[in-house]
This record gives C-alpha cells, sequence and structure tokens, in this order.
C-alpha cells in the first residue's frame, strides 16, 4: 500500500507524515523502529530522494517520544560527537565529513553500545563506494542499511494533484505528463516547478496549462 500525503508543504517541518513512502514503507517501519531501539541504520540514495527528510523527521519522532536525539550535518560535524547517554545521534552526508570527524564518528561507534546510543547515519551510495576511511567505512556496512526506492510516476502525480487541490488549482494532465518527461524527477524539483506555475498563475490571472509553462520556460523557469 502506498502512502500519499495530501498535504505537502515546501516549508513544512520533516515528519513521517509528510513523506511520500511509495515503496519505501518497509524503511519507514525501520526508522520507526531505530528511533526506539539500538540497532543503528545507514540510509542512502540519489540527491533529492528524501534521506534528509527522514533523517529529520526521525530526530523529530526521537525527541518527541522523550529521548535526546541531535541531528548533525555532516560538512559541519566536529572532531567529537556528543556522548550523551539513550541519544539518537543523525549525522547527514556522511561522505561530506573531514578526516577528525570521521574519527569522531568512528568512536562513537565504539562506545555506543555502552553510552545505549543509536546512530543513524545518511551518505549518497552503498557503504563500499563512500570515500571515509577504511575503519570507518567497515563500520558503517555493519548497520542496518537501506536504499531509499525513488518515487514512481503514479506517486509524483498523485502528489501534485493533491498541491493543485490544496491551493484550489486545476491542473491538466498534459501539465504533469510534459514535467514528468522533460523535467527533472525528483520531488523538491517537481514542487518547485510547482511553485512557479501557481505564482505565474495568481499574476496573470491564467490557468495552469501547458503554453502557461511553456512561456514560463522561455522567460528561464528551468524544469
Amino acid at each position: 500500500m502506498k502512502q500519499l500525503v495530501l498535504d505537502i508543504r515546501r516549508d513544512a517541518p520533516p515528519s513521517f507524515d509528510n513523506f511520500v513512502a511509495g515503496a519505501n514503507g518497509e524503511l519507514v517501519a525501520a526508522l520507526r523502529a531505530t528511533i526506539v531501539g539500538e540497532s543503528h541504520l545507514y540510509l542512502w540514495g540519489a540527491p533529492g530522494c528524501g534521506r534528509s527528510h527522514l533523517l529529520r523527521a526521525s530526530v523529530a519522532e526521537a525527541q518527541a517520544a522523550g529521548r535526546p536525539a541531535l541531528h548533525l550535518a555532516g560538512a559541519e560535524a566536529a572532531d567529537a560527537l556528543p556522548d550523551t547517554p539513550d541519544a539518537l545521534l543523525a549525522v547527514d552526508d556522511i561522505d561530506r565529513l573531514a578526516e577528525p570527524a570521521q574519527i569522531a564518528l568512528f568512536n562513537a561507534f565504539n562506545r555506543a553500545g555502552a553510552l545505549r546510543q543509536t546512530l543513524l547515519l545518511t551518505g549518497p551510495s552503498a557503504p563500499r563506494e563512500l570515500a571515509l576511511r577504511e575503519d570507518l567505512r567497515t563500520r558503517v556496512g555493519q548497520c542496518l542499511i537501506y536504499e531509499v526506492q525513488p518515487l514512481d510516476d503514479a506517486s509524483r502525480t498523485a502528489i501534485l494533484a493533491g498541491q493543485a487541490q490544496r491551493r484550489g488549482l486545476r491542473i491538466g494532465d498534459d501539465v504533469v505528463d510534459f514535467l514528468l518527461r522533460h523535467g527533472r524527477r525528483d520531488l523538491p524539483s517537481l514542487l518547485a516547478t510547482f511553485d512557479a506555475l501557481d505564482q505565474a498563475s495568481l499574476e496573470r490571472k491564467r490557468p495552469v496549462t501547458l503554453p502557461l509553462l511553456r512561456e514560463l520556460m522561455q522567460g528561464g523557469l528551468e524544469i
């Protein structure tokens, strides 16, 4: 069963409720188990697939349940990670960790059992393809590993239809077909294009049609 979100807002805080699961139902269930457990998890996928969204959603849900939880961007991680007992430590884009931060994450793996910490990590590729220290890459490879599966066209179409319904817009099937055939297919890009169409429709007092989309593209809109 596909979980489709009826009210996706680009400014909404990331949560499991506003994530379109598609073929990722098992992954979402594993994340929810990780939030309350001690099994480390690594999820990976292409940019725009939703891995950062899922990481932040996990942190938010853990905090709501009363568990200490911290989100760290890989590029900003320091040479020491928190040693808070029972904490969920979520590190995004571990491929961007500097050398001292890689050592810090390796040390976090070593003390996680004693501190009852759980590590939740993301990256752009499977562990064996990560450009990390070998000892850290090996530890990451021992986590539960999930690839974030891309949305199918039916899910993308349902999302755009839900956006149109929420905003009181009508969007033709030809517009959606054009976007899926010729545009970037990741969800953030699709929503950005939809935002541009929505704004142009309001400003020009015209419906969202394929001619309007073509005009915006001629004016510099990249889809």
